[in-house]
């Protein structure tokens, strides 16, 4: 297996998105700044390359919804109901303490 970038032979392969320096000139000076290099990691030009801060806690929250949802209807024990509760809350507490965790995280 060859590493990320590299080609067969160890040879670092160029791709496209990285030639491209008159389009992602922005993108460039972004991951510059943050101290990533777009020649080690090409999917820095893509924009995928650091985590979901909005999206994590809005991901949790629409999983504890939907599991609260699947408690409406017949529930046919109290272990049904609580391996959905007890993940819903889970979920969203975690949704509220993430964002507090990264901002207190940041100061």
């Amino acid at each position: 297996m060859t590493p990320h970038g590299a080609g067969p032979g160890g040879h670092t392969v160029a791709s496209k998105a990285v030639a491209h320096s008159a389009t992602t000139s922005k993108t460039r000076e972004i991951a510059v700044a943050s101290g990533i290099d777009p020649a080690d990691e090409p999917s820095v030009d893509w924009g995928w390359h650091q985590n979901f801060h909005r999206g994590v806690p809005i991901a949790a929250a629409v999983v504890g919804v939907v599991l609260l949802l699947f408690t409406i209807g017949h529930p046919v024990s109290w272990t049904e109901f609580l391996f959905s509760a007890v993940p819903a809350a889970v979920c969203f507490i975690g949704a509220i303490a993430y964002p507090l965790h990264q901002r207190r995280r940041r100061l």
